[in-house]
């Protein structure tokens, strides 16, 4: 199990079993690197884990994501992250990251 310092996901379900967990993080410019790695480590999971399978869930893939940095305001940088997948991944990655 690996836990995560500044990632704490909400998860949602569609009607299709997919689950999909968001984080979003506001940090100093100078910090905004420790926030990176940290999703870098759970891409590694699941890539290491679920191996070529990522993609559009709709097209049947397994599992896909999707990053975004903002920097509004020269003191803070916003990241967002969202991890989407099908029930058996999402089963793993909150076994992994002792997700809720």
């Amino acid at each position: 199990m690996t836990e995560l310092r500044y990632l704490d996901f909400d998860y949602s379900e569609d009607t299709e079993g997919h689950g999909t967990f968001d984080a979003m993080a506001s940090t100093a410019p100078e910090t905004t690197h420790e926030v990176l790695a940290e999703i870098e480590q759970v891409l590694a999971w699941a890539n290491a884990t679920f191996p070529d399978a990522r993609g559009a869930l709709d097209d049947g893939a397994t599992w896909d994501f999707d990053l975004q940095q903002t920097r509004a305001d020269p003191r803070f940088d916003t990241v967002t992250f969202s991890l989407g997948g099908t029930a058996d991944f999402c089963a793993a990655l909150r076994e992994q990251f002792a997700l809720d």
